[in-house]
């Protein structure tokens, strides 16, 4: 028997046809407007968790959990009544136990959200105090760091450091170089601890304060607690820390985690202008300097 070759294939087109139309109607009507916007927003918010964990404790946590998630559903394929059993109790003990170890982790992330433009609370920028402030703290480490005078100076941004405040002595005064200067001088009542500065404000609110000290365990183990306490502030809120070195008169300073290491004074005069006012006051525009150093 001879088969047309040609005709076969059109009768099979004909009957293939409205199969494969209906298929593409069917995934059509399955792929509304709602679901798309629901995929990006699950896809956002997952790659923004990811985002955050990565390269800290959390991120080996992640995975075990994924490797949980992964046994607990071949061991219900597979009818592995026990095991999942088993599984599916650890899990929901796990959830209670992240919570509680993870508590420093889920805190940052909150905090993150909170400091989105939405949430931000607008104040008017007294341009000229905040750049007096910039130059009197410029001006003190500057004689500090040749002087080799330890410092650690906090200077707030979006999250609000009431609770750091606390823990040191409240002063509300002026921010001048000569009152910090005196602050840090040794063997002085407040020369321990960080002084806060609240930019919104232009004040230097409290000195001697208790910062949490970093839970980076990546830290060089050659800095000290001073380092240690600025890269923890910064890892805790969106502050800047300034940190000048005792030993040897380094300044350095922590932002977002990382700490910046061997700047000189135009270097960290820019940087500062940069963060605390308005760009256009700021044509040069560098983000970081020095050496990242947290290793």
């Amino acid at each position: 028997m001879v088969y047309n070759t040609e005709y076969v294939v059109k009768k099979v087109g004909k009957e293939l046809m409205p199969q494969i139309y209906d298929i593409f109607d069917n995934i059509l009507i399955l792929i509304r407007p709602a679901s798309i916007i629901d995929i990006l927003i699950v896809a956002f918010v997952v790659y923004k968790m990811i985002g955050w964990i990565r390269y800290t404790q959390a991120e080996q946590v992640a995975k075990g959990i994924v490797f949980l998630l992964l046994a607990t559903q071949i061991s219900d394929w597979f009818g592995l009544h026990a095991v999942n059993f088993l599984l599916r109790n650890i899990m929901t003990v796990g959830l209670i136990a992240l919570i509680i170890v993870f508590q420093p982790e889920m805190r940052r992330a909150l905090e993150h959200i909170g400091r989105t433009s939405f949430f931000r609370t607008k104040y008017v920028q007294d341009i000229k105090e905040t750049k007096k402030i910039i130059d009197e703290t410029i001006e003190a480490i500057s004689e500090m760091s040749n002087a080799k005078v330890g410092a650690l100076i906090v200077m707030e941004k979006d999250t609000g450091l009431d609770d750091i405040i606390t823990t040191g002595t409240y002063l509300e005064a002026q921010v001048t170089s000569e009152l910090l200067l005196n602050i840090f001088t040794p063997n002085t009542p407040l020369h321990d601890g960080a002084v806060i500065i609240r930019i919104s404000e232009n004040k230097l609110k409290a000195a001697s304060c208790l910062l949490p000290l970093t839970e980076n365990k990546n830290v060089s183990k050659t800095l000290g607690t001073r380092h240690r306490a600025g890269l923890g502030m910064s890892e805790n809120s969106d502050a800047i820390v300034i940190i000048v070195s005792e030993e040897s008169g380094v300044i350095s300073y922590a932002s977002a985690g990382r700490l910046y290491r061997y700047l000189d004074i135009k270097s960290m005069t820019e940087f500062l202008n940069e963060e605390f006012l308005p760009k256009e006051e700021t044509p040069k525009k560098f983000k970081f300097w020095g050496n990242n150093n947290c290793e």
